[in-house]
């Protein structure tokens, strides 16, 4: 007896929603209170001036201004020397 199996849909060919994490803001560009400057899972970014990091790590500013991105050797936890990426908004008047 000869059997074949009946073709079906594959199972594993689903495709989650895409998050759309990333920069929002980039340096240099004014920014409002309250506005996203990044969206992110864990800190690849730190607040740093006029900037708060929220319960799921995005980082939003505080104060009108502009972007400004830089990068600052910090002593980690471990006690390693780490180069972190700090998100500023520099006021403007």
């Amino acid at each position: 007896m000869a059997h074949k199996k009946a073709a079906g849909a594959a199972k594993k060919n689903k495709d989650s929603i895409s998050k759309r994490r990333g920069v929002k803001v980039f340096g240099g560009h004014k920014v409002l209170p309250g506005q996203i400057l990044v969206r992110q899972l864990g800190t690849k970014f730190h607040p740093g001036l006029n900037v708060k990091r929220t319960s799921d790590d995005s980082l939003i500013a505080l104060k009108s201004g502009i972007v400004q991105f830089s990068k600052k050797k910090v002593i980690a936890f471990t006690g390693n020397i780490t180069t972190r990426r700090f998100v500023n908004v520099i006021e403007t008047e």
